[in-house]
């Protein structure tokens, strides 16, 4: 099955650190473009971080200077890690793959907008 799947969520208190994580299934052979996005009750996802297949990472200016994503293609995980947390940083986070291959050990099949199933934060004031 083709998947991401985060981890890393949790409560922490404003101005603490969280490091998510998201994994990318076995059958997932390479990922191209990944971004990490979020959303807070009653608001719409927004775009967090983005991270080139080359590694080179965007943020939004919400986040810049606080946030930081890379990625393990040996592991295929993207990570961010999140610093001086603030209450406003609550939300559900989501990584999502722009395009990618699956390998089911007889075929490439390539993928599109594939989004994992979230991850809460919550930063307490």
């Amino acid at each position: 099955q083709v998947q991401l799947v985060e981890s890393g969520g949790g409560l922490v208190q404003a101005g603490g650190s969280l490091r998510l994580s998201c994994a990318a299934s076995e059958r997932i052979f390479t990922i191209n473009d990944m971004g990490w996005y979020r959303q807070a009750p009653g608001k719409q996802r927004e775009l967090v971080a983005s991270i080139t297949s080359s590694g080179k990472a965007n943020y939004a200016d919400f986040v810049k200077g606080r946030f930081t994503a890379s990625r393990d293609d040996a592991k295929n995980t993207v990570y961010l890690q999140m610093n001086s947390l603030k209450p406003e940083d609550t939300a559900v986070y989501y990584c999502n793959a722009n395009s990618g291959l699956d390998y089911d050990g007889e075929y490439y099949t390539r993928f599109y907008d594939l989004w994992g199933q979230g991850t809460q934060v919550t930063v307490s004031s």
